[in-house]
């Protein structure tokens, strides 16, 4: 087993970690303000956009990645205009795993994020209004520092969402050792060649990494809910 270990290349993991870091970041910033706003309106349109932002959670990885991964490519319009006019190509790169893994994981950051918003007190975001503050103001200041377990859950759980993707990045990146060859798909490979030690092994802590987040996010809702429970 040590053999094994000192043989082991961990720079799947790595790459894991930097996709999950940057998909994370860009959809808080995304997710954020369309969680708000999903949360605060009551227009006709609101179940469309909620069924669209919910999509990859019931769509096959396989439907999704293709979709992106003809998007993306030469053969569409928008592959062809960044190729083209900036020299970016957009599939089986790193660019192309962090946009594909953006759609993937979106549900995952903004469903939380909604849920918390819109579980706060109506009174409260009325106060806020009343004293002249802006809705950016009221978002920043107000709702966003009130949701702290919604929005640990959202974060967590999106980046190790993003951490355990499999068929999106392997539609969109392929396996290129260094840049797209993130640990999911390191060990579909092991699978395939019937090296188990070195399957087991990355599995092993791929359960690892992800006992310890969901740990963590209940650890954390847990000590909010007892603080919020002395405060009243």
């Amino acid at each position: 087993m040590l053999e094994v270990l000192k043989t082991l290349e961990f720079t799947p993991f790595l790459l894991s970690f930097k996709l999950a870091a940057i998909v994370t970041l860009i959809l808080f910033g995304i997710s954020l303000f369309l969680a708000w706003h999903l949360s605060q309106t009551t227009s006709k349109w609101k179940p469309i956009l909620e069924a669209i932002s919910a999509l990859p959670i019931v769509l096959p990885p396989s439907v999704l990645g293709f979709y992106i991964l003809y998007t993306l490519s030469f053969n569409s319009p928008i592959g062809a205009f960044f190729h083209e006019y900036f020299g970016i190509k957009m599939v089986f790169n790193f660019t192309g795993l962090v946009i594909a893994s953006c759609f993937y994981s979106l549900p995952f950051m903004v469903q939380p994020l909604q849920s918390g918003f819109e579980a706060l007190p109506k009174n409260m975001l009325e106060a806020s209004y009343i004293a002249g503050k802006s809705k950016l103001v009221t978002l920043f200041k107000v709702a966003l520092p009130n949701i702290k377990p919604s929005l640990m859950t959202a974060i967590v759980i999106t980046f190790a969402h993003t951490v355990g993707e499999f068929g999106v990045v392997l539609m969109v990146g392929g396996s290129i050792p260094s840049q797209t060859k993130v640990a999911s798909v390191a060990i579909y490979e092991m699978v395939e060649i019937m090296d188990y030690t070195s399957a087991h092994i990355y599995s092993g802590i791929m359960v690892l990494i992800s006992f310890l987040v969901l740990l963590s996010v209940y650890i954390f809702n847990r000590k909010q809910s007892r603080s919020l429970g002395g405060i009243v």
